[in-house]
């Protein structure tokens, strides 16, 4: 029986090919969320105009935590995480966390 030895280098690409799809599922329930709940009131414009409310990723989650809790929405940090990914991938690019 052979035995295989498996390289940082694998094990790293491992972490990062499983921490991406977790990332890509995240934004897609993030998109979904946010086409579901807050696409209708929020215009394209609101995200990449000139005076943005959210300057970078932490004030990225806070202004979703808040305009979720302004519509009742009662999402856990898992959602409102999902739609701060979302918007970032789409308009904002702010390195995370």
């Amino acid at each position: 029986m052979a035995h295989r030895v498996i390289s940082a280098r694998a094990i790293a690409l491992l972490a990062c090919t499983l921490y991406g799809s977790s990332a890509v599922a995240q934004a897609g329930r993030g998109e979904l969320l946010y086409k579901t709940y807050c696409d209708a009131c929020h215009s394209e414009q609101v995200h990449w105009r000139e005076h943005r409310l959210a300057p970078d990723w932490t004030g990225l989650v806070a202004e979703v935590q808040r305009w979720q809790g302004n519509a009742a929405l009662r999402w856990d940090m898992n959602d409102v995480e999902s739609v701060a990914i979302y918007l970032n991938q789409l308009y904002y690019h702010y390195p995370p966390p």
